[in-house]
């Protein structure tokens, strides 16, 4: 290279065209890492079908078998992609966990919950919501089930990519009502189910709200608002952690060893007693050691609940595994049963395979798509300390495991977000009520204007109204876009 190559201007020239290089390689990275979720996503799907299609052979419905099966999929992830917020947001928006560790404790407890428990709700999804016998044909059955599987996956898509926490659940049975409705008329819906499951709809957030509020009054008035905070906390903080690992030992002897051993109620019922009892008593001396040298105020409690918030969020994760893993597989579970039997009005037996779709799919979408709606559903709602998150996914895990325990498809949606709001709305109630005494206590109180008390609100409306208009829509647009698919599916030739 000559000297003349290395006068200062063609090192200049160099060093812009170097930077422009280095410019457009990371607008190319930047541009390629949202494709990258995307494409994983696609990858699992093709998987699923190619699956599907090995354990099939070389049987004549085959394809038919492989589509559903990519339908179960797509829908897999989107439950993962959006219900994974209601399960870890909270611990998450509390700080107690990062995202990665939420994402790996969620993606192994949502596996489990589907696998050892999931099969009762399947048969509720499966042919409890549109009576089989009202549709003429297999054929009718099987393109009725294709059609509201792919419809509820589409609705929760979207919903996922515009940051709405929907009900999975919702949109299923939305999907499900309007391919039946399509395929035989009003009299093919089971209005019975349908029935309860609305009324499920309604109760489930209120009984969440009051579960959690119930808990977090406990809390307030034995532990923060006693003198020594730190005492009171080594005697409730364990009871506290029996409760949970009691009601989680209950419902998985009755649920997880169902295949193998038939137990009842009490039966299940006394187990869970004394594993709570066991757990309360172990961690007598783990709140002890954890509470040393802990300064006597509120910021402290912080630590002695991480443990629980952790074990509580572990146990919401395997109850929405068990229930809704069945908005993904139970069409699916149907769709098999029918094309290998030609028998759709019988009970639904579900394939390990069937299931295996489920769970994984699930764990993909929630760490693939999961934490944006995690941001949301943790922080942006109400604020959460690990003490008012423990008490949202408690509240959450017993509402939803009661559910899952009588084969009702609730939804978790509705559930946890309406445990956040009694969180949300008893700690604006107790602030009142606080502050209503204190002005007691002097002889003028000082006025507040009415924009001030707004400002002060503890929950922010905005998102009250927009995820109510969210649950409301989600039903009616599942329908109709599910009758529309089966309209155009019942062409094709089975």
């Amino acid at each position: 290279m000559s000297d003349k190559d290395l006068e200062p201007r063609h090192l200049e020239t160099l060093d812009r065209d170097l930077g422009r290089f280095a410019n457009l390689e990371a607008a190319a990275s930047y541009v390629s890492r949202p494709l990258v979720a995307p494409g994983i996503g696609f990858v699992f799907i093709i998987l699923a079908g190619l699956a599907a299609a090995m354990l099939l052979g070389q049987s004549g419905e085959m394809l038919i078998v492989v589509t559903a099966a990519v339908f179960g999929a797509y829908m897999a992830l989107n439950i993962g992609a959006n219900d994974v917020a209601n399960n870890m947001g909270p611990a998450v928006g509390a700080n107690a966990l990062s995202m990665g560790g939420a994402i790996v404790i969620a993606a192994i407890f949502e596996s489990a919950g589907a696998l050892i428990a999931g099969a009762d709700v399947v048969s509720t999804i499966a042919k409890g919501i549109v009576a089989p016998e009202a549709l003429d044909t297999p054929a009718t059955f099987i393109w009725a089930m294709m059609a509201a599987l792919l419809a509820s996956a589409l609705w929760v898509n979207l919903a996922t990519w515009i940051g709405a926490p929907v009900s999975t659940t919702h949109a299923v049975v939305g999907g499900v009502v309007g391919a039946g409705i399509a395929g035989a008329g009003f009299g093919a819906v089971s209005w019975d189910q349908m029935l309860a499951i609305a009324a499920s709809w309604v109760i489930s957030p209120v009984l969440g709200g009051v579960v959690a509020a119930g808990f977090l009054s406990l809390i307030k008035s034995r532990i923060v608002h006693r003198e020594d905070k730190i005492a009171a906390a080594r005697v409730w903080v364990p009871i506290l952690v029996g409760i949970m690992a009691g009601t989680f030992a209950a419902y998985l002897v009755m649920k997880g060893l169902k295949q193998l051993v038939e137990v009842s109620m009490g039966t299940a019922l006394l187990l869970g007693l004394m594993v709570g009892l066991g757990c309360w008593r172990l961690m007598i001396p783990v709140t002890r050691r954890q509470s040393r040298g802990l300064e006597n105020r509120n910021k402290s409690l912080k630590v002695l609940f991480g443990i629980p918030l952790v074990a509580s969020a572990a146990l919401l994760s395997f109850a929405h595994g068990a229930n809704d893993v069945a908005n993904a597989v139970g069409p699916l579970a149907a769709i098999v049963q029918t094309v290998q039997t030609g028998n759709f009005n019988g009970d639904v037996a579900i394939p390990l395979w069937v299931m295996l779709i489920g769970a994984f799919g699930i764990s993909f979408g929630l760490s693939l798509f999961g934490p944006k709606l995690i941001r949301m559903v943790g922080s942006e709602i109400t604020k959460l300390n690990p003490m008012r998150a423990y008490c949202v996914a408690l509240s959450a895990a017993i509402t939803v495991i009661l559910a899952s325990w009588l084969g009702l498809p609730v939804s978790s949606t509705h559930i946890a977000v309406g445990a956040i709001f009694g969180v949300g709305f008893f700690r604006e109630w107790d602030a009142e009520r606080r502050l209503k005494k204190a002005r007691m206590a002097v002889p003028r109180p000082e006025y507040i204007p009415a924009d001030e008390r707004c400002r002060r609100k503890l929950v922010r409306r905005l998102h009250v109204l927009t995820i109510g208009a969210a649950w409301v829509v989600t039903v009616p647009a599942a329908a109709l876009l599910s009758a529309l698919l089966f309209l155009i599916l019942r062409q094709i030739p089975a």
